[in-house]
Formats: C-alpha cells, structure tokens, sequence
C-alpha cells in the first residue's frame, strides 16, 4: 500500500473521509509530523525520506520543487495534485485507488493530477 502525506492545506475533510473508507490507509498529515510552517522544499525531502506520496492543493509552488528535486537526481515518491474543485467524494475515491492498487515505487519522480 502506498504511503501517503497530506500537506498543511490540504482539505481535512478529504483526510477524515479517507480514513473512514480505509482505517488502515497509512496516511499522515504534515501538522502531525510535527512539520508546520515548513517550506515546500523541506516537506518534499521529508517526504522522500519517509518515502510517502504527498497529497496537495498547492498547484504553484510545491509541484514546483518536486520537479526540481526529480531534475536533481534527489528521491521524490510522488506528488498527487489534487483540484480544489474536485468534488470530496471524487478526491476520496481517485486517492483510495492510487494507494491501494500502486505498486512500491510506481510513482517515484511524478506528479499526478486528480481527477484520475
């Protein structure tokens, strides 16, 4: 199962709905990590040191630094982009999929856009 992380924006509810659907989805969210305030490059490294997907409503700036950081050379597990206009349920659904049916490593140095 993929291993996911939802940034400090991104929709809580969707998070909530997530773990209703599947209580052993392994999904953290940044606040949690203890990573507040952190800066778009330090979520991404952290992420790529924990090995988790990060999922986030940041269009502009965080897919941004995951280019940047697959252009390097430096580990990057995946960035799912989800639209804030998507509807929740739709979000909950692509998202349940993309982490249940990945293989290990399927998504390293991309970024997905949700809807699927």
């Amino acid at each position: 199962m993929l291993q996911l992380a939802a940034d400090e924006n991104f929709n809580n509810d969707i998070v909530r709905g997530l773990k209703r659907r599947d209580p052993l989805l392994d999904i953290v969210r940044i606040q949690d990590a203890g990573l507040s305030g952190a800066t778009d490059p330090e979520l991404s490294a952290w992420a790529a040191r924990e090995g988790r997907a990060l999922l986030t409503h940041d269009v502009s700036t965080l897919t941004r630094f995951a280019y940047e950081r697959v252009k390097a050379g430096l580990p990057m597990p995946g960035v799912f982009e989800v639209s804030r206009a998507v509807p929740m349920g739709s979000a909950i659904e692509d998202i349940l999929l993309l982490a249940n049916l990945s293989l290990p490593g399927e998504w390293e140095g991309r970024i997905i856009y949700l809807p699927l």
